[in-house]
């Protein structure tokens, strides 16, 4: 029984780490990302296709086969706040404004 159990938390945390949702991006970031897959690849290809699902473009594919697809994971990180640093009495002092 603790090896069923051990096994079904396992894949539940590759499942939440490893499945991804599509993001939703412009017509002018596909054309950017099928410029940068150009440049990178020296890809030769003069045509390009929005990759859609439902009515969002999600992606790009080029003539030369490759697919881009925007993704984005399902659980992500809340991004980590920056702390404003202590002012000190040599900053008070060398500054010609007063701080709010």
């Amino acid at each position: 029984m603790p090896s069923s159990w051990a096994c079904l938390a396992a894949y539940a945390a590759w499942y939440l780490t490893r499945v991804k949702s599509y993001s939703a991006i412009t017509s002018t970031e596909a054309k950017q990302l099928w410029t940068i897959h150009r440049h990178d690849t020296n890809c030769h290809g003069k045509k390009w296709r929005q990759v859609k699902k439902g009515k969002q473009t999600i992606g790009f594919e080029c003539e030369c086969g490759y697919k881009h697809v925007q993704q984005k994971p399902i659980m992500v990180h809340t991004p980590a706040t920056l702390n404003r640093p202590e002012v000190t009495t040599f900053d008070k002092l060398h500054t010609s404004h007063k701080s709010a």
